[in-house]
């Protein structure tokens, strides 16, 4: 027997779709003058850039980063 037809290849579904996850994650890395880290993951993005500005205001913060992580 050959097979002639392809079966259809499953593709991801929309975000929207997806009942695993209601929201995405933001990430909030900040690195200190001395070389330490600290992160804190937000589910809304206003509120991690919020935390990123009130952190970049002290002057013992090197560099703050906010990333999406899922």
């Amino acid at each position: 027997m050959t097979k002639t037809e392809s079966k259809p290849t499953r593709g991801r579904a929309p975000f929207v779709k997806d009942k695993r996850r209601r929201h995405h994650h933001f990430l909030v890395t900040i690195q200190y003058a001395d070389g330490e880290k600290f992160g804190r993951v937000y589910t809304s993005k206003e509120k991690a850039d919020r935390f990123a500005d009130r952190q970049r205001r002290s002057p013992v913060v090197k560099s703050v980063r906010v990333s999406q992580v899922s």
